[in-house]
């Protein structure tokens, strides 16, 4: 039988409420449940029981844990530890960061030895001493939380290094409907959807949303959701377990879970498959994920934050987008006008992009030519706010004095269409046919790529490649 353990250390790091680590422990005797359940709620642990191998998945299937402590013997009179050790790699293949403990009455090297080359992080006998088991689960629930942890902000690190916080420039008097509506939803949890054309800045203003609410201090996770392909769709939302398809050679922790107490941003939001809209309104709705490949759920807590360049109302009237869905994202809608709406604003624009990329780049360019300027204002930017960036990034490296001239912009003219085009190159005028096809369409990316013969996928290179 166990031994008697010590007064409980006032330095346990099993912790209260609902941060406090869950163990499943499983083991055909009720009497040795009863024991290691005492055992471990007085050190401060939540604990499940289960007395066969089926009721182990059963709970797996619906709980998460931070350790697993289970028996290898089930069957009256068996010995060999084998069912265990089937269990064992079992779990291991669901979930191989879960750390089991395994434990037996009829220990011996060879059996300790092969449940270790199964997967199992540590081994005890019974009858075993208090001190020991808990030494064990403490370190196993520790190790599990790290490594959750530093998974967790490897991920947050690799994708806000790509996501900077550019600064909320609105001036203009078409932006203050903007900014009534933002100073009021914010620091609420209410999701948001910011409708605009492509390229007005509608992720600014997502994380000006994030950056003044309560959920300020955790992460804001942004993801192209127009742009994933159904095929990596859950797995880049939800993430996966190793082996849950070809080349899920590791577990992937997914944005939904990435984003957990802070905020997600869902971009091109009209354009993810109805099949997956599906599953996007499943979550949305249960707060709850499942990585695929396997069937436990999780909770998550997050702030949906969505955008679109499309009519989602005539979406949804034409069959292509989900009405209840709809409902979910658009608690509040924030519409963004288009740059040539908000001219006012393109001065201050242009020198703040001016003053990035002087630095970035490491040129003395100090201001705009005031007809260089009057030429940035008349211009009717079909990309918007993102085609103004690129055309300022592209005049301070051609720029040949300290102040940005008419020529540096490569605008050519007002309405910014050069009319020699035999002496052009081909990616030039490939610019210049994306840019007047996404002013026809209002920056409609989908209508766009239609009139242009292209896939979305292809236009949407091209954009990036040409900084629209």
């Amino acid at each position: 039988m166990p031994t008697s353990a010590k007064p409980r250390d006032i330095n346990s790091p099993a912790r209260t409420g609902a941060n406090r680590p869950r163990i499943l422990a499983a083991d055909d005797q009720q009497h040795i449940l009863e024991a290691i359940e005492l055992l471990l709620k007085r050190e401060g642990y939540k604990v499940d029981t289960a007395q066969s191998p089926l009721l182990v998945r059963e709970a797996l299937a619906g709980t998460s844990y931070d350790s697993v402590l289970i028996d290898l013997n089930y069957t009256r009179d068996t010995t060999s530890g084998q069912e265990g050790l089937d269990l064992l790699s079992e779990i291991v293949a669901l979930d191989s960061a879960l750390p089991v403990i395994v434990m037996t009455a009829w220990g011996n090297v060879e059996l300790a030895v092969e449940a270790m080359r199964r997967g199992a992080r540590d081994f005890i006998q019974k009858p075993w001493e208090n001190e020991r088991l808990l030494s064990i689960v403490r370190t196993q629930v520790e190790l599990r939380r790290a490594l959750q942890e530093a998974e967790r902000l490897a991920a947050e690190n690799r994708l806000l290094a790509a996501h900077g916080r550019p600064e909320f420039i609105a001036s203009a008097p078409s932006m203050l409907p903007v900014l009534e509506t933002l100073t009021r939803v914010a620091p609420s949890d209410a999701n948001v959807l910011i409708s605009g054309e492509h390229g007005t800045g509608k992720e600014v203003v997502a994380q000006t949303v994030h950056a003044l609410s309560l959920r300020a201090s955790r992460p804001f996770i942004a993801v192209n959701t127009g742009g994933l392909a159904e095929g990596v769709f859950e797995s880049e939302l939800f993430g996966h377990v190793k082996g849950a398809f070809t080349d899920a050679r590791a577990d992937r922790i997914g944005r939904f879970e990435l984003a957990d107490g802070g905020t997600i941003f869902l971009d091109e939001i009209g354009n993810v498959p109805l099949r997956q809209q599906a599953k996007l309104l499943r979550v949305i709705e249960s707060g709850q994920i499942e990585r695929v490949g396997s069937s436990r759920a999780q909770l998550v807590n997050v702030r949906i934050i969505s955008a679109t360049n499309t009519d989602l109302q005539a979406a949804c009237r034409d069959g292509l987008f989900r009405e209840d869905l709809l409902f979910r994202l658009n608690t509040v809608e924030i519409r963004l006008p288009a740059l040539r709406e908000r001219r006012e604003d393109v001065p201050t624009l242009a020198l703040h992009f001016l003053s990035h990329y002087a630095s970035r780049y490491r040129r003395q360019v100090n201001g705009i030519d005031p007809a260089a300027l009057q030429l940035l204002v008349q211009y009717p930017w079909p990309g918007n706010v993102r085609d103004l960036e690129h055309t300022i990034e592209r005049a301070v490296l051609m720029c040949r004095t300290d102040h940005i001239q008419p020529a540096d912009l490569g605008l050519a003219a007002p309405r910014g269409q050069p009319q020699n085009l035999e002496e052009l190159s081909l990616e030039a005028v490939e610019n210049i046919l994306i840019r007047k096809a996404l002013q026809r369409f209002q920056g409609n990316v989908s209508q766009a790529a239609e009139a242009l013969g292209l896939s979305r996928g292809a236009l949407y290179r091209r954009m990036e490649k040409y900084g629209l």
